[in-house]
């Protein structure tokens, strides 16, 4: 069975982060979904709130698709899964050259594990769950960069912080 993952903080998973999901399942039997923290990031939700986001988003893909807290190396984390490939989603030149880098130094740790890079759908590209939450807190409609549901957690967290955010 070939296991990919797919690593991120989805603070919140946005309709790019789906593209690449659903484009990532077609590539391997099982693709894990690991959920980490990044101290470099400032969260809007919890670790526990962002796995059952991502659990209730991706529900409609069965056995083909796992949602995993992990707080590691990646590339333990993606040994430990059974990985033979990291999917990683791309946007821009900017996070190419930042995910070159990533795949570079992870082939080091192993070079088992290939790093398979997806273009995100042109009309999702601008997408980044950075951008998402600062147009949410200044008052923005950001309908067309998650689903519904996801929409309205993202407003209830920023009218619950007491920031503008009404849509």
């Amino acid at each position: 069975m070939r296991v990919g993952v797919y690593p991120g903080t989805f603070d919140p998973i946005t309709l790019g982060h789906m593209d690449i999901i659903q484009r990532g399942t077609r590539l391997v039997d099982k693709l894990v979904i690991g959920v980490t923290t990044n101290p470099s990031k400032s969260p809007m939700f919890s670790l526990e709130e962002r796995l059952n986001m991502v659990r209730r988003e991706t529900a409609d893909l069965g056995d083909a698709v796992e949602v995993v807290a992990f707080d590691a190396l990646l590339m333990k984390f993606a040994e430990k899964q059974g990985a033979s490939v990291i999917v990683r989603g791309l946007r821009a030149v900017a996070d190419f050259e930042y995910e070159y880098q990533m795949a570079g130094m992870n082939q080091q740790l192993n070079d088992q594990i290939e790093t398979v890079f997806l273009m995100a759908d042109v009309s999702l590209q601008p997408i980044a769950s950075r951008l998402v939450k600062e147009i949410a807190m200044f008052g923005g409609e950001i309908h067309k960069f998650v689903t519904p549901l996801v929409r309205d957690e993202i407003v209830a967290r920023v009218q619950k912080l007491g920031l503008k955010g009404e849509q």
